[in-house]
């Protein structure tokens, strides 16, 4: 009984932490390393490096859209990662820069959460609409989920024979701890104001009734997917959801079903637009962000905290392990 006992403490202490202790280590480290390290965006600098020389008259840029779309806060200079803010900044600026004559974006994302990849994809749409550029995808090993969600948008999408792309639809999970909670004689005590309030909570099991209002979100966000691909690629909504259904394809595949247009690479992508749009002398450049305040300063250390980066990613799924968050995600 004693052992059975001291397991059972072990176990509750476990389930505490990860419930409660998660939120607090991923409050402290992201609001105050954040407050030390990290800028606001009108501190970010794009740095413009260029890859192809040509004309000072015409430029083409390129945009790297590497690693999950999730808004984890901003990195900062001691770390790299993907941030979010720093992205929708990207795009911006290069359809506001009136000497950006064209944007090629290369996504390399299995997908990210729902409303970051919608912002990035509003953001593409506002872009192409407002200063009328051309805009092309150019997909590296994986652009699947939400990462072909911000290529729908594109006048053309290029992949590679080997990319992984489609798995159209939306994804929302948690893990139910409850069965080993009892097993062990843990109880959870949970006040609440509605029945709803702790729905897909992870200490009990969830209702039918609970199941059916997280679906029709489900549904909801799947349409708004289907709604965007069938825009972005003139293909009729019905055609959308019979290949929809979940599925990856590779870049072979997705081009005899009409979710990419050509076979190539970024430079395929690159020397196409050139052809496409007049701008065979163009001077091709990438983008890249830095923070601009003590940047050079983040650079020198930036080798003491090189794991931060893959850290702050994992105090963030911890605390959104039992949120209901959904995501276009493979």
């Amino acid at each position: 009984m004693e052992r059975r006992r001291w397991i059972a403490l072990a176990v509750a202490i476990v389930l505490v932490f990860m419930s409660l202790g998660a939120r607090l280590v991923f409050f402290v480290a992201s609001e105050n390393f954040s407050k030390i390290f990290s800028f606001e965006m009108n501190d970010l600098n794009v740095d413009e490096t260029i890859i192809r020389n040509g004309s000072i008259t015409e430029k083409i840029a390129v945009i790297h859209l590497d690693g999950a779309i999730i808004d984890a806060g901003s990195t900062g200079f001691l770390v790299e990662g993907y941030d979010h803010d720093a992205m929708l900044a990207m795009i911006e600026r290069a359809f506001a820069d009136k000497m950006v004559d064209g944007i090629v974006l290369k996504v390399d994302s299995p997908g990210g959460g729902v409303y970051e990849t919608a912002q990035i994809y509003r953001k593409i749409v506002e872009g192409k609409e407002e200063y009328d550029k051309p805009f092309y995808v150019s997909m590296g090993s994986m652009a699947a989920s939400g990462g072909y969600y911000v290529s729908a948008p594109a006048d053309k999408i290029f992949a590679e024979s080997s990319t992984i792309t489609g798995s159209i639809g939306v994804i929302m999970q948690n893990t139910n701890f409850s069965g080993l909670a009892e097993r062990y004689g843990v109880t959870f005590n949970t006040i609440k104001s509605g029945k709803h309030k702790d729905i897909m909570s992870s200490t009990r099991e969830m209702t039918d009734e609970e199941r059916e209002i997280l679906q029709s979100i489900i549904d909801e966000m799947y349409d708004e997917f289907v709604r965007v691909i069938a825009e972005g690629r003139s293909m009729d909504e019905a055609d959308v959801r019979r290949i929809g259904d979940g599925r990856i394809y590779t870049g072979l595949q997705a081009k005899e079903i009409n979710l990419v247009d050509e076979i190539g690479n970024l430079d395929d992508a690159i020397d196409q637009m050139m052809e496409d749009h007049g701008l065979k002398d163009a001077t091709v450049v990438e983008y890249n962000y830095t923070p601009g305040f003590f940047s050079s300063f983040g650079l020198q250390v930036k080798g003491l905290f090189d794991d931060m980066s893959e850290l702050k990613m994992i105090q963030q799924l911890l605390v959104e392990s039992d949120q209901p968050r959904a995501y276009y995600m493979y």
